[in-house]
This record gives structure tokens, C-alpha cells and sequence, in this order.
């Protein structure tokens, strides 16, 4: 199984809701890290499991997209809980309708909202195992 993964890096706030947790319920901001993590059991004829510029075109506009926002204002998070787990499924979804390759196996995003909290979703994507 190849893989292949492109980081990122950006600033956006939220805010906790539906619980007491202190200062998480308070609107604050978090430097988030976005690592989109591509698999699949073969490459195409060029040698590329998913071109690296597509992958990274693709992964940088929805950071430009999420950059300085606020989570909970946007329609994507309307009723939920803007927590990372919730975030890294919705940008990996994001990221499966924009990245389209017959390479592809599966779909990881992780994302980070400091140095040692993570969460991560993964998606299986076209028919390969």
C-alpha cells in the first residue's frame, strides 16, 4: 500500500458547546495542523499515487477557506459541537469530492489543535481495498 500525505498549517477559532468545559467554551483561537494522508494499492502511469501540486492545490484552498474563521459561524458545523473529531471528518469529505484518482484507496485526515491533542477520519474512497 503506497502513501502519501501533505501538511498544513493555519489559525481559526471556535468555541465548546453543549457542556462545561471552562475556558473551551469561551471563543478562542487554536493553530491547527491538517495532515491529508492518501492511500492506495497502486500508482499511475506516471509513477504518482495522486499528484503531489493536485494534492497540495486542493488541501490549501480549504485552509484559505477555514483560515481566521470562526467554526461556529459556518454552515458546515450548524448544530454541532466544532470539536476536532467533527472538523477532521469534514474536511476529509471535503477533501474526497475534491481529489478524484482510480489510485485511490483511502482517505486520511488528521487534524491537530496543539502539540499533543489529535483527532483523525478516514474514508474509504473508490472501489480498491
Amino acid at each position: 500500500m503506497y502513501t502519501v500525505a501533505v501538511k498544513r498549517d493555519f489559525v481559526a477559532q471556535h468555541f465548546l458547546i453543549g457542556g462545561d468545559w471552562g475556558a473551551e467554551n469561551e471563543w478562542h483561537s487554536h493553530h491547527y495542523v491538517v495532515e491529508l494522508q492518501l492511500s492506495g494499492p497502486t500508482l499511475d502511469q506516471h509513477g504518482y499515487l495522486v499528484d503531489i501540486v493536485d494534492i497540495e492545490a486542493n488541501l490549501e484552498a480549504l485552509v484559505a477557506y477555514y483560515k481566521d474563521k470562526t467554526l461556529n459561524d459556518l454552515p458546515e458545523f450548524a448544530g454541532l459541537n466544532p470539536s476536532i473529531e467533527h472538523f477532521a471528518r469534514i474536511l476529509a469529505t471535503q477533501l474526497a469530492e475534491r481529489i478524484q484518482a482510480d489510485t485511490l484507496s483511502h482517505l486520511t485526515v488528521k487534524v491537530w489543535e496543539n502539540e499533543i491533542a489529535w483527532a483523525a477520519f478516514r474514508l474509504s474512497v473508490n472501489s480498491n481495498p
